[in-house]
């Protein structure tokens, strides 16, 4: 009896092991499951802050439910931006101009669909779906027709991805304060339906927008030519060119997805606010994608990322800030909080360098 006592004790052993063992193998080499593990924590950190102090659990999960829809709507935007930062990243670039790029994009589009006297569309006699419809497509072309101007400078100019997108974001937000100075276009009030129309009582179009077009990203990441051939440049470039990969066609257009990208956040942060401060609008955008991105499990070097991963990290982010909001932490120390934990995220992570 005591050797089978022993031989079970010996088994229930082992296979502790072996299940440590495989999860310390999917935390070091699976970034969705130490991103996901991340989250979880970040999760009920949150959950504590929000505190329980409510007359019953209808009452309490609520108020969980309210706090968890403000998270992912008012990060809508910024989610939509990360994840076009995951391909410029996986391809081996950056893009610092995506703040810049979006207050281009908001004045031209509301420049177009402005109801006052000086509303372009409206000069021409063109209002209501139609006004909004050119008006979104026009701030939608102007953000692609940026991001291949990037690809131009990166791939025809060869300027480091870092100093072109600098230059860029300089450029863009100083020439639209420049031309937008007095000027506050009105943004009519139908328009705000696309970001403000509710569904079930709820403001959730922002967050449908958001997952609709992870979903989309995730299936050309995964099962397009376009998405195998953004790994491969990002993991090799020379390899891939010698292949017979034309790179710089596939850099233009990582850069104008990027573009459209911003341009959807445009379009959402201009419906869900009717304005736009061209001085400190998208201002950190860039930093948080980025920070998204990279908690995510994406290698700054390229070649490795996924979109599940950069929605998790957005979603870290995100939570990050409201519980630095409900622990009542300083405004001027809560970036400085943000950053070490975005540091002691990346570091618990443990990724392999492949």
């Amino acid at each position: 009896m005591k050797q089978e006592a022993k031989t079970m004790n010996d088994a229930a052993k082992n296979d502790k092991k072996s299940v440590l063992l495989q999860m310390k193998h999917l935390w070091m080499t699976q970034p969705i499951f130490s991103t996901g593990i991340a989250l979880l924590i970040m999760v009920l950190l949150q959950t504590l802050a929000l505190g329980f102090d409510y007359p019953s659990f209808g009452a309490w999960f609520m108020a969980w439910f309210q706090n968890w829809l403000n998270i992912l709507r008012n990060n809508a935007g910024i989610g939509i931006i990360a994840l076009g930062m995951t391909f410029v990243i996986i391809s081996g670039g950056i893009d610092l101009a995506v703040g810049s790029t979006l207050v281009g994009i908001g004045a031209v589009m509301m420049v177009m669909i402005d109801s006052g006297p000086k509303g372009i569309l409206l000069n021409m006699g063109i209002t209501g779906v139609p006004a909004y419809v050119i008006g979104i497509l026009c701030g939608l072309l102007f953000g692609v027709g940026l991001g291949e101007i990037t690809g131009l400078f990166i791939t025809k100019g060869k300027i480091p991805p870092f100093i072109a997108t600098l230059g860029t974001m300089k450029i863009i937000r100083s020439v639209t304060q420049h031309f937008m100075q007095g000027y506050t276009p009105t943004v009519p009030r139908p328009f705000l339906q696309i970001a403000s129309f509710r569904i079930g009582g709820q403001l959730v179009m922002p967050i449908i927008y958001w997952i609709l077009i992870a979903a989309i990203l995730y299936v050309i990441s995964k099962r397009t030519t376009f998405g195998r051939y953004v790994f491969a440049i990002g993991s090799n470039e020379r390899t891939t060119r010698l292949s017979g990969v034309n790179v710089n066609k596939v850099k233009r257009q990582v850069y104008a997805l990027m573009g459209l990208l911003v341009g959807i956040a445009a379009v959402i942060q201009v419906a869900r606010i009717g304005s736009m401060d061209y001085a400190n609008a998208g201002s950190g955008y860039e930093l948080d994608a980025i920070a998204a991105v990279i908690v995510g499990g994406t290698s700054m070097s390229g070649g490795r990322g996924s979109i599940g991963g950069t929605v998790l990290g957005m979603l870290i982010i995100a939570v990050m800030n409201n519980l630095l909001n409900l622990l009542g932490v300083p405004p001027f120390l809560r970036e400085a909080f943000k950053g070490a934990i975005v540091i002691a995220a990346v570091l618990l992570q443990r990724k392999e360098e492949e």
